[in-house]
């Protein structure tokens, strides 16, 4: 077990430096850029394949505990071990991230195959084709290739896999800022913005999370200074007299502090939304399903046991910025949703991804098991339910030429319903889900961490927490406003009395392969005759892709104690003498 877990981690580092490499001659394929979208596909597959077998491997008996557990001396002088091991916390996030990645690079690499060598600039360098520009023009003038884009995903798996499965606190820090590097590339050359857009949004990325991460060093470091281990199972397990009270809450405001950056917590939140926007369709889904979930996993696997004085003092404002995101992200989308304020669906969910990470620092705030608990179902719901509307949101992009909801409810007319049944389907469903329905993923984290806050841990206002729950419950109704909207514009379409305006749009200008017969509107707010246009449906390799995040997400729904029965025990170790 200790070498599979060891793999996992090592397997996308091995592979991205493969992947710079020249193909071999009998792997080559129709092109240069089909064997390296396939090698990312073999790697990918088989870092999943080995953390599904540690998965099953898995003793289920004492979650609890840490497990596939090896300890290497790597730095004796400051004491720094390569230490890696999974419990009940890590262990889905893992499994998570391998899902993802190896889901990503199969969107890829069919998204390749059926675009061909003019997608070479990466696999969403069609989506910037604009009307009278064939797919993957927009690439040419992007710096690197598939072999770079390749090599940047299984970068990004391999530092994102290093933090959840990393046991010491200097090799999480290098793992936490891995990623950063991977993610800023795939912005800036092959995001779907303009290239200005595309710069910007990658800079506002790097900087906020540089900056976060420089303070978190401060309060890691002073954590190791003072207990005199960066080791995490040693300082969750031993008494440290050195980690006194105020040393717990300035490490708690220094870590914190970074960690509410990557989240992103309110009102640390403003990159997220311009670097979703301008990322590829896989930089999306990896950066809301995967690398948001690195900073609420450090408050749990870090703050919560070893400095549970200074979270005592700082859950309450943490819970009251928690609450004030959750509101703040639901009324940012409802904004985005109304007709005629010319949202982007893209931006809309990166904003509703604001509010249910929300839901998860609620749960982390109360300090009770049942929140904790919470917290962490919302972490692995997020990442499935998100992660499938941005390859949705992608792929509609990439059909109708553009994610503005303006344009989308009205060029598609009779709407995906009419158009791409299966399509808008999917799209329904992944939106229901967001907003909580009951028997899918999405409705377990957010119950439970309002459940946490009725009643908090020992020490803590619950009149305050209390007041925060009725917030967040007023949240959950207005994501389910937002979603509703969006449901029904994007796949049942606008009425006919709002399409009247003389800038309105209509299915003839769609950029579609298959031509509509609607005539153009002889004259200003005339109603164009009933249209044809048929957006492509699902194609096979979407099928592959989105699939076992639609089982997940009903799976977990119905049957919540899969998850629960792993992270409870390893939380109520994480908790002692935290909760009651």
């Amino acid at each position: 077990m200790q070498a599979l877990l060891v793999a996992v981690v090592v397997l996308p580092l091995l592979g991205s430096a493969a992947a710079l490499l020249p193909a071999p001659p009998g792997l080559k394929g129709r092109d240069p850029g089909q064997a390296v979208q396939r090698h990312g596909v073999t790697v990918t597959g088989a870092v999943l394949a080995a953390s599904v077998v540690l998965a099953l491997g898995f003793d289920t008996g004492r979650p609890g505990t840490m497990q596939a557990e090896s300890d290497v001396e790597w730095i004796p002088s400051l004491g720094i071990h390569l230490h890696l091991g999974v419990d009940g916390v890590s262990l889905p996030l893992l499994v998570l991230t391998a899902l993802l990645t190896f889901l990503c690079a199969l969107h890829s690499y069919g998204t390749h195959v059926r675009t061909g060598p003019a997608s070479a600039g990466g696999p969403d360098a069609d989506q910037d084709a604009g009307p009278g520009r064939p797919a993957g023009a927009a690439a040419a003038p992007r710096d690197g290739g598939p072999q770079a884009f390749v090599a940047l995903i299984l970068l990004l798996e391999a530092g994102t896999l290093a933090t959840f499965a990393t046991l010491d606190l200097l090799l999480f820090f290098l793992a936490f800022e891995t990623v950063l590097v991977p993610m800023y590339f795939l912005i800036a050359r092959w995001g779907v913005a303009d290239p200005r857009e595309r710069a910007a949004a990658a800079w506002k990325f790097i900087l906020y999370t540089l900056l976060g991460s420089v303070v978190m060093l401060l309060g890691l470091l002073l954590i190791g200074l003072k207990s005199g281990t960066f080791d995490m199972v040693a300082l969750a397990t031993d008494s440290h007299p050195g980690l006194s009270r105020t040393t717990q809450i300035l490490a708690v405001l220094a870590i914190g502090a970074g960690l509410a950056v990557k989240t992103p917590m309110w009102p640390l939140h403003s990159w997220l939304p311009d670097a979703h926007t301008a990322a590829p369709t896989v930089g999306s889904v990896l950066l809301a399903g995967v690398l948001l979930k690195m900073g609420t996993y450090g408050f749990v696997r870090i703050l919560l046991p070893v400095a549970p004085d200074g979270m005592r003092v700082f859950a309450p404002y943490l819970a009251a910025l928690a609450v004030t995101g959750i509101v703040y992200g639901s009324l940012a989308c409802l904004a985005l949703a109304r007709p005629g304020a010319d949202g982007d669906l893209k931006r809309l969910i990166a904003y509703s991804s604001v509010g249910h990470m929300g839901f998860v620092l609620l749960g982390i705030a109360t300090m009770t098991p049942t929140g904790v608990n919470g917290a962490l179902f919302a972490n692995i719901a997020h990442g499935l339910i998100t992660g499938l509307l941005f390859f949705l949101v992608g792929a509609l992009k990439e059909r109708a030429g553009s994610t503005g909801l303006d344009a989308l409810s009205g060029e598609t007319g009779g709407a995906l319903y009419g158009t791409a049944p299966r399509f808008g389907g999917l799209l329904a469903f992944a939106a229901v889900a967001s907003l909580g329905l009951p028997g899918l993923a999405g409705f377990w984290g957010e119950m439970l961490a309002l459940l946490g806050a009725y009643d908090p841990a020992g020490g803590l206002s619950r009149p305050a927490f209390i007041t925060y729950m009725a917030i967040g419950g007023l949240g959950t109704l207005l994501t389910a406003a937002y979603m509703l909207v969006v449901v029904r514009r994007v796949c049942m379409g606008d009425p006919l009395e709002e399409r009247g305006d003389a800038d309105h749009r209509e299915r003839w200008q769609l950029r579609d392969p298959e031509p509509g017969t609607s005539p153009r509107p002889e004259s200003p707010g005339e109603h164009p005759a009933p249209a044809t246009v048929r957006l492509p449906d699902v194609r096979g390799y979407e099928y592959a892709a989105w699939t076992p995040l639609v089982v997940l997400t009903v799976a977990a729904g119905l049957w919540p104690a899969l998850l629960l029965g792993l992270t409870d025990p390893a939380v109520q170790n994480l908790l002692p003498g935290v909760a009651r």
